[in-house]
């Protein structure tokens, strides 16, 4: 079994002296600590799909990840407490002979079976090469057997359900408040904004180079999949990539760092850091009216040292 999650989970005010000087608030709503193997958003996406798989009869689940990838590692871990197979599928065929790393060898250990795809398999079996997603599905299934196919980050109609849980436990917010959240595959993005209450927005920011039009179309077809319709109430940052998915330029590494020494906070580099950093250089530029209140998602965990 699972632990229990804490929820809700804690916000934390974090306004510097950079952030008054442009009039704005930040606060950190705490869901890195929501639980301490499937932490953040990947406990809100996966939760919904873990019920149906369950009420399905599903005994097997496959995803997608990189090799560095959350969301194998909290798939692998979910399932293996509710007694369910595991595959993950892994971006890299390079990777197959090479010791593993930290995160792959994680997955493992909760009982995940890895299967190292090429570039061009990876895509062909995500549909990211513009397969329809039933035909690529009984693909799937044809060669893996019977089992419930989770998308590359877990971004899904019912994930979206689960992330909107992230907005209703902020019951104070308003027309000044901006819910704000690092975006990989749109699923975290497009909860919030369809939980939000009126007058309140959100910002994602992108962490992949290249994801302009393909994010905003993603979260628009969560929310036409999960509600029957579309938001106009949030819109993606992509200038803050900082090279693209995965890099850690020096320059935010330097940001996380004075970030944690002011706030006291650990920071994961791939997601978080470049949200905050985010938030940071945009209210210096003035895009914030004076008086916005920033609430800045944290999403995951550190990696470990």
């Amino acid at each position: 079994m699972l632990e229990p999650a804490l929820l809700p989970t804690p916000l934390v005010d974090c306004t510097d002296e950079a952030l008054a000087r442009a009039g704005v608030e930040l606060r950190l709503k705490r869901d890195d600590l929501l639980h301490p193997a499937v932490p953040g958003n990947k406990w809100r996406k996966l939760g919904p799909n873990l019920a149906a798989a369950v009420e399905q009869g599903h005994t097997r689940l496959l995803t997608f990840g990189g090799a560095y990838s959350t969301h194998l590692r909290a798939v692998a871990v979910a399932a293996a407490a509710l007694g369910l197979e595991s595959v993950g599928l892994v971006r890299g065929d390079e990777l197959a002979g090479r010791p593993r790393n930290w995160s792959l060898r994680a997955a493992e250990a909760a009982g995940m079976e890895l299967a190292f795809l090429s570039r061009t398999e990876y895509r062909e079996a995500t549909g990211r090469d513009g397969s329809a997603d039933a035909e690529g599905r009984a693909a799937l299934q044809r060669r893996w057997g019977p089992c419930l196919v989770l998308p590359e980050g877990g971004s899904n109609a019912l994930a979206a359900i689960g992330a909107a849980a992230i907005p209703a436990e902020l019951t104070d917010l308003g027309a000044r408040d901006v819910v704000c959240c690092p975006v990989g595959t749109g699923g975290t993005l497009a909860g919030i904004a369809a939980g939000l209450p009126s007058g309140a927005r959100a910002l994602g920011v992108a962490v992949l180079r290249g994801g302009a039009g393909y994010l905003e179309d993603e979260v628009a077809r969560l929310h036409r999949a999960a509600y029957g319709r579309e938001f106009g109430n949030w819109r993606i940052d992509h200038a803050h990539h900082g090279g693209g998915y995965g890099k850690v330029r020096p320059e935010l590494a330097a940001f996380a760092e004075r970030f944690e020494r002011r706030h006291g906070v650990a920071l994961e580099r791939r997601y978080v850091a470049k949200l905050l950093a985010a938030l940071h250089d945009l209210a210096a530029a003035g895009e914030f009216p004076r008086g916005t209140r920033l609430t800045a998602v944290v999403t995951g965990l550190p990696d470990p040292v």
